[in-house]
């Protein structure tokens, strides 16, 4: 999967811009604000995805114009494939000239890995994060993965709506076993799902880990459903099974909170470093490190899964990494395309094969 050439109009602050990387590492750096995380942005938008900064769709036009348009040129299956998004009240997309009824039809065919500092909260704050980076991911290789979460955020909402009813309806209660039982599916093919993910992250993760701490220190990641002991062995059946079981056990106290208290929206990923929290104990560096381990594990399982590796998106990483760690970046990470963002033209010092480019004030120049 590589991006041979991307042309951007009236995207953020860029009015017009062409670039064309090369297969391996490209460098973009300059000052702060002068658009080098908008270039990404607009990269990670052809996999179909949502901004990863959650930007709505105005926040793409540049000031005082109408629309903005992203159009690529990307290798992927075999062969040379074009897309464009046209971004004017909402999103319109073409995949090989051939419109489509949603962006969401990119995903699984242009693939990408994003890091920000933003996804920091991966390890620092609360499970909900977590769960969103292993859904997000998951999506890219199974694509139909989209409309289970969907449905069962749908079917959630629904019977906490159902559960707040019932105190000034009682007759309701009776309807409480068709939702749950919806619930329960939906949710043991999902806790299912995240679980085989875990298991292959986990593999490359430790691996990588271990090249970017110089095999100083061991990294582990697990799943945590909530309220559940499931096992590796499970398959969806039984785990569906239980956790149908684990709501009906937990039904009272559902009603008297007006919440569902059980299912994989309450499920959590544990991060360790040599077997302690990376979100209690981590030093900043560990932390930062443990993220970029987990992106770039998702590139191997999604290269592993679908045949070719993603695009990877690297943005403002160089910072609190010594300079064993950046090297790693620059001259380690084999068999994908790379864009990393900084502003210390220190930083790439070291790459030994790739492309730099300036940016300023949108626009870009090769060096």
């Amino acid at each position: 999967m590589r991006i041979s050439r991307l042309n951007l109009e009236n995207f953020r602050n860029m009015e017009s811009l062409s670039v064309f990387p090369c297969e391996t590492v490209n460098i973009i750096y300059g000052d702060n604000a002068q658009g080098k995380t908008n270039l990404l942005e607009a990269v990670w938008l052809l996999s179909g995805a949502k901004s990863f900064r959650g930007a709505k769709d105005a926040d793409f036009v540049r000031f005082g114009e109408s629309r903005a348009v992203i159009e690529s040129e990307f290798f992927c299956d075999g062969r040379q494939q074009t897309s464009k998004i046209q971004i004017e009240g909402k999103k319109t997309a073409w995949l090989n000239d051939i419109k489509k009824d949603s962006v969401t039809a990119f995903a699984g065919i242009f693939t990408a890995v994003v890091f920000s500092p933003s996804h920091l909260s991966l390890v620092k704050d609360g499970p909900a994060g977590r769960r969103k980076f292993l859904d997000t991911s998951i999506c890219q290789i199974t694509p139909r993965y989209i409309g289970i979460i969907s449905q069962y955020q749908r079917i959630l909402l629904q019977r906490n709506t159902l559960l707040k009813d019932i105190s000034y309806a009682p007759p309701l209660l009776d309807t409480l076993d068709i939702w749950d039982e919806k619930l329960a599916a939906l949710g043991g093919a999902i806790i299912r799902m995240r679980m085989e993910y875990t298991r292959r992250l986990q593999k490359e993760a430790a691996d990588i880990y271990k090249g970017i701490s110089m095999e100083r220190e061991t990294f582990s990641l697990s799943y945590r459903p909530f309220g559940m002991d499931v096992s590796q062995g499970q398959n969806q059946e039984e785990i569906t099974a239980q956790l149908k079981e684990k709501i009906a056990q937990n039904r009272s106290e559902d009603l008297r909170s007006g919440s569902t208290g059980i299912g994989p929206h309450r499920d959590d990923l544990e991060i360790t470093i040599n077997g302690r929290s990376v979100r209690a104990f981590g030093s900043q560096g560990q932390q930062r490190s443990s993220v970029l381990a987990l992106k770039l594990a998702e590139s191997r399982c999604i290269g592993d899964i679908l045949g070719e590796r993603p695009v990877i998106l690297l943005d403002d990483v160089m910072s609190e990494l010594d300079q064993s760690r950046r090297e790693y970046l620059l001259n380690h990470l084999t068999g994908s395309q790379i864009f990393i963002t900084c502003c210390d033209k220190g930083y790439f010092s070291r790459l030994e094969q790739g492309r730099v480019f300036k940016m300023e004030k949108g626009r870009l120049e090769q060096e």
